[in-house]
């Protein structure tokens, strides 16, 4: 079961709704900067991984005046989209995701550390699915400090593994291996630690016992949560 850090409290709750419904996931984010893109992509995440533990989720996106073009920015990060917030149907839970030290909204509450690229224009050009990466690879709670090496970095890691990815894919399927499938979700299960995910992805990379087709649907798998179009170059030509 998805369990988070209430920020209000400190102590793990449980994601999902304990009876029937669904969950309704609110981001807030009013400031267009790298932080407010941060707290979308966390929120999206979220939003991932409540529907494959099967959980039906309504997104919604509280970005005041900012709302519209901190959408088409995390657009670019694969963030999928958010309805405009904070008002939705009632729901039998609401989570709400906001930037680390705002207020309370006065539910469930996932709290995002700062992201702050350093200098103010290492973004510009880079890599989208880049930046998800280098996100991705820290917890929400730690703050992220961008630039242009980090950014360079993840973008050489996110096509050394597109093409491995490709590769894998023309060898026969093989189920993802059991202990790796129960890795991946108590990963992501606790607290949404995608850095924990992350290393077990790149331990069944390297693991000889595990054949590459059974890679390629490792990947595939945990990309569901990830986000990273992980199988984009699958059929390309070398």
């Amino acid at each position: 079961m998805l369990r988070i850090i209430d920020a209000r409290t400190g102590e793990p709750v449980p994601a999902a709704p304990v009876r029937r419904g669904f969950t309704r996931v609110e981001a807030h984010a009013t400031v267009r900067d790298t932080t407010g893109l941060r707290v979308l992509l966390v929120a999206d995440v979220l939003v991932r991984a409540l529907e494959i533990g099967g959980t039906p989720v309504w997104a919604v996106l509280d970005g005041g005046e900012v709302g519209d073009g901190l959408r088409r920015d995390a657009a670019a990060l694969g963030v999928r989209p958010f309805e405009n917030g904070p008002y939705g149907p009632d729901a039998s839970q609401a989570l709400h995701v906001v930037h680390e030290g705002a207020a309370h909204p006065g539910g469930a509450t996932v709290a995002v550390a700062p992201a702050d690229p350093a200098p103010p224009d290492a973004l510009a050009g880079a890599d989208p699915y880049a930046l998800r990466l280098a996100l991705l690879e820290r917890h929400r709670s730690t703050s992220v400090r961008l630039d242009a090496a980090a950014l360079d970095e993840a973008g050489a890691t996110l096509a050394r593994l597109r093409r491995a990815v490709a590769g894998w894919a023309r060898q026969p399927s093989r189920p993802v291996p059991g202990e790796v499938r129960d890795r991946l979700r108590a990963a992501w299960e606790d607290d949404l630690d995608t850095p924990a995910l992350l290393r077990v992805l790149r331990e069944a990379e390297t693991d000889p016992a595990v054949p590459d087709g059974a890679r390629f649907e490792t990947f595939a798998y945990a990309d569901r949560l990830l986000g990273l179009d992980l199988t984009r170059d699958v059929g390309s030509p070398d």
